[in-house]
């Protein structure tokens, strides 16, 4: 028998893994990669008996996959927050999967484990961008001050570290960052204990962000905003969280930060208003290689022929929805 962990490379898949290991520990295969590789069910070869753990992907995009190793005889532990499509009938599927935009995986990690490690899950909610919630659990278990500051940190720095197109453009591989958090059964523990790792997301954190302050809109309206990156390492990797930054800076307002990928193609992410978190998704699949969930999705590459059309898309879905 094998065990094999499949999960996204941002701050909720691994903040999801931690916990389920750390109540488990197993020897594990571990299939991920950047934020953007979601198909990650392809590169897996399973057969009877063996058990795979999914997490943070949605399985929409990996159904084929799925259905597939569940044929073999393996058996499939899948959580998730993404829109599912039709999620299979079979005995050898487990699946939670809750779409609500308050939730995220490491949340619904939490509550099948009871609250084992939640500590983990509040980094994960942080890191996903989902402050309230994350405050209403840390509030529940008692974490609070500046410890409360410091998982909220943390999860911003997992989640930073998993943008980019490529392993090269990170500061850890994501499987590297995980083996490097599985010793700590607290994330505190975790800030005190591995300064080296901790030190380097941190600095990288706060340079690329410094970098990122600087631009203003190519486009901008009372409902939306869009953003172009440069293509440089930096702005491959501040991607995701500076559009996390700019909708907590203002909430009321939509956000769309596109980044240079080469060729002249573009890596999209879209944040749907704090005020309002929804859209995101349509916005995004109406485009071939877009995806994700209500609140917050992307476009993995937007040719740039496409970019207008984008623009237009998005701009006018949130005018249409300002304040429903």
């Amino acid at each position: 028998m094998r065990y094999v962990d499949v999960f996204n490379g941002d701050a909720d898949g691994i903040c999801a893994l931690l916990q389920l290991q750390l109540s488990s520990p197993r020897d594990s295969e571990l299939v991920t990669g950047v934020k953007r590789d979601i198909d990650l069910l392809r590169q897996v070869r399973a057969g009877a008996g063996d058990r795979i753990t999914v997490l943070d992907v949605a399985m929409e995009k990996n159904r084929a996959d799925l259905d597939r190793l569940l044929a073999a005889g393996a058996s499939v532990f899948y959580v998730d927050h993404h829109i599912p499509g039709e999620i299979p009938e079979h005995a050898g599927l487990q699946a939670i999967i809750n779409t609500a935009p308050e939730v995220c995986t490491s949340l619904l990690v939490n509550g099948h484990l009871k609250g084992a490690h939640a500590r983990w899950a509040v980094v994960g909610a942080f890191g996903d961008n989902l402050g309230e919630s994350a405050r209403r659990l840390a509030t529940q278990i008692g974490l609070d001050g500046e410890a409360l500051a410091a998982a909220e940190n943390l999860g911003n720095y997992i989640n930073y570290n998993g943008y980019g197109p490529s392993i090269e453009d990170l500061h850890f591989a994501p499987a590297e960052l995980f083996r490097r958090l599985r010793p700590y059964a607290d994330p505190l523990a975790f800030i005190a204990g591995d300064r080296e790792t901790f030190g380097r997301l941190e600095e990288g954190f706060h340079g690329d962000m410094g970098m990122a302050a600087a631009l203003k809109p190519m486009h901008e309206s009372a409902s939306a905003a869009v953003f172009l990156l440069p293509d440089e390492p930096w702005a491959r990797r501040v991607s995701g969280v500076y559009s996390n930054d700019l909708v907590n800076l203002h909430p009321a307002r939509a956000h769309a930060v596109l980044t240079e990928i080469g060729g002249g193609d573009l890596l999209v992410s879209v944040r749907a208003p704090l005020a309002n978190r929804t859209g995101a998704d349509e916005v995004c699949r109406q485009f071939a290689t877009g995806g994700g969930r209500k609140a917050a999705a992307g476009i993995n590459r937007l040719a740039r022929e496409d970019l207008a059309r984008f623009i237009d898309v998005f701009c006018s879905f949130y005018a249409a929805h300002a304040g429903s």
